[in-house]
Parts: structure tokens; C-alpha cells; sequence
């Protein structure tokens, strides 16, 4: 059985109206979450192998304050694809995952990002994390999905929804 996690970038900040989205740097609020959600990650033994990260500047940031709470490095890559990203588009990345990865990790935006969590969950999935998901997906928010099989398989509804944390449960 695969694992994959889904996060959503922590909260960004709108201070210099003149970036542009790309730019856009963690808010005080982002810097914070992003730790929290390593040291639970680390917590649970919820490692992945390889992360896949939008490159926008809130999506690698995060990844930095979070992987630095890891207790193993990770192999990063910084997929184009995934910023600004539709579900099918996520799930077109995911499927060419190399078979062998057991955990993966993907750190990305919405819509797409919650839409691709909502539309994965099938048969099995835990009510309480359905319920949670279906109510939102905020930022630095954490999907977690048993899958069975190889990536290149994966199908919407072909995932088990185990978890979702959001940054205000680790507080």
C-alpha cells in the first residue's frame, strides 16, 4: 500500500500589492503553520520519499520550513505543472510517480489541490476526514490517502481519505 499526502501551501501574504501571485512570500501566520505541520508529519511517521512542489515562492517556502522538521532529508522536485494546477492535471503528475515511491508528497494551491483531494476519496474513506474535507481545504491543510496499487493506476475515487489536519488542530 502507497501513502499520499496533500498539502496545501501555507498562508500566504498580500502585503505588497505589486507581486505578482507567483511571488507572493508566507504571511507571519504561513511561517508558523509550516513548522507545525513538518514536526506532526515526523510525529505520525508520515515520511515521504519524494515531494512533489509547485515552484511559486509560498509553496517552496513552505516546503523549507517543513522539510527542515523531517528527520531525513527528501528528494524534492519542483514540478511547473502543479501551480496553478486542475485536478486532472494533478492527477496526470501523480500517475507518473515512479512505482517504487511508497510515500509521496505534493505541495500545491487551489482549486486544484482540494478539488483533486475530494475527487480521490472513494470506498473506505474515514467519515470524520470526509466531513472535514468536504467543509474546506485551508492553507497548510493536510490530506492524508492510502492507495493501493502503482501511482500510474490511480483513478479518482481509487484512494482511502485516512486524515486531514488542518494547521489550528496542532496548536
Amino acid at each position: 500500500m502507497k501513502q499520499l499526502l496533500l498539502l496545501r501551501h501555507a498562508k500566504s501574504s498580500w502585503d505588497d500589492p505589486g507581486l505578482i501571485d507567483f511571488d507572493r512570500p508566507l504571511s507571519a501566520r504561513g511561517l508558523k503553520a509550516a513548522p507545525l505541520v513538518g514536526r506532526e508529519l515526523a510525529r505520525r511517521g508520515w515520511l515521504p520519499e519524494l515531494a512533489l512542489v509547485s515552484p511559486a515562492l509560498r509553496t517552496r517556502d513552505t516546503w523549507r520550513l517543513l522539510s527542515a522538521e523531517l528527520p531525513a532529508k527528501v528528494q524534492v522536485k519542483f514540478a511547473q505543472a502543479l501551480y496553478e494546477a486542475a485536478a486532472a492535471d494533478i492527477l496526470a503528475k501523480v500517475r507518473q510517480v515512479k512505482a517504487g515511491t511508497g510515500t509521496l508528497l505534493l505541495l500545491g494551491h487551489n482549486p486544484g489541490l482540494e478539488e483533486f483531494a475530494r475527487g480521490l476519496a472513494g470506498a473506505g474513506s474515514d467519515e470524520a476526514a470526509l466531513k472535514k474535507l468536504a467543509d474546506k481545504f485551508p492553507t497548510a491543510a493536510l490530506a492524508r490517502f492510502d492507495v493501493d496499487g502503482d501511482w500510474a493506476g490511480l483513478t479518482f475515487g481509487g484512494a482511502r481519505l485516512t486524515h486531514c489536519i488542518w494547521p489550528k488542530d496542532l496548536r
